[in-house]
């Protein structure tokens, strides 16, 4: 093991594992790159690290100033170790739906917290707009703008997707992630396609998404609802712009919930239900690639962040995901 040389060097680089269930269940090699391995315990710490060092190549941002974004925690949380390991203060502006746990953090981390009621994108009260807002307003401030700023996949070309190819030795089959501002999916599928045309690059839209919808059929329609934190996207932003999507799937939170269960009692690894999500996506297109082929997918984050609520059996309850005996479509 080489020696970091400071601490933002500790992003990115993360482990690769092989899913003994879902292998199993595919019929096929599952993969999952150990995102929670990062130091703000997400994937969204690649992007933080990306956006901020991309203003500060262009000097949109002098020593003090300050980073601000709307968000649903986890880019806050990287954005705020970025920031206190660069000197930069941090505004962050999230719904107020959003889980208790990324709320304490991020005021553990130093950041300003702004809390906005759940909104529609089109409503102006929207944290994204709000966030907007709050940067134009705030002297020597940058708006990190996660899902419209290129540099957040550029991350995952440069990052994600060649470490990916480096660890599966070049034999990779398919990719899937669900998308939040699109800058995972289409990094890593950029970056893959770049290195071999044929990887399959697919989308595991949550229920009440509009992108299954738009890659399906053309068109941006969304069905159902999901409480899965930070993904589902209901426009193309201009991270998903060009994204090279191959097929798609839709995985609802029962199925999500299904692997979150299943992974934590039976391979000790405690995820959110993003990470279900995707790896609920990974069995689908494995089984539709066929036996013995090899996909990698994103576990997104720790699920320490969602003891109180996917880890709570009254609020699953509340929501309508009761814990069960587990056995259901996977």
């Amino acid at each position: 093991m080489h020696t970091a040389l400071d601490t933002l060097a500790l992003i990115g680089n993360t482990p690769l594992v092989r899913l003994k269930g879902p292998s199993e269940a595919a019929g096929a090699e599952i993969f999952a790159k150990c995102e929670f391995a990062n130091p703000g315990a997400s994937v969204k710490d690649r992007a933080a690290l990306s956006i901020v060092e991309d203003a500060e190549a262009r000097s949109l941002i002098q020593p003090g100033g300050t980073i601000v974004e709307g968000t649903a925690g986890n880019t806050g949380i990287g954005l705020a170790l970025v920031a206190n390991a660069k000197g930069y203060r941090t505004i962050i502006v999230m719904p107020e739906t959003q889980s208790r746990e990324k709320m304490d953090t991020l005021r553990a981390l130093g950041a300003e917290l702004v809390l906005v009621p759940a909104a529609p994108y089109s409503n102006p009260g929207h944290f994204v707009h709000t966030s907007r807002r709050i940067a134009e307003e705030t002297p020597n401030a940058i708006w990190a703008n996660q899902f419209d700023n290129i540099a957040n996949r550029r991350a995952h070309i440069t990052g994600t997707a060649a470490e990916i190819w480096k660890q599966m030795d070049g034999r990779i089959d398919g990719f899937t992630c669900a998308a939040g501002t699109g800058g995972t999916l289409a990094g890593v599928g950029l970056g893959l396609k770049e290195k071999d045309e044929s990887v399959t690059i697919a989308l595991t839209d949550p229920h009440g998404a509009a992108l299954y919808d738009y890659y399906a059929h053309g068109e941006l329609r969304s069905e159902g609802s999901s409480v899965a934190e930070g993904i589902g996207q209901g426009r193309i932003t201009a991270n998903l712009d060009g994204a090279p999507i191959d097929t798609q799937f839709r995985v609802s939170d029962e199925e999500g919930m299904v692997w979150v269960r299943r992974l934590l009692a039976e391979e000790g690894l405690c995820l959110g239900l993003s990470s279900g999500i995707n790896v609920a996506g990974a069995v689908l297109l494995a089984r539709q690639l066929g036996p013995g082929s090899r996909v990698a997918t994103i576990l997104c984050d720790t699920g320490f962040r969602y003891l109180s609520t996917l880890y709570n059996p009254e609020w699953l309850a509340a929501k309508g995901l009761a814990v069960d005996s587990g056995a259901t479509s996977a």
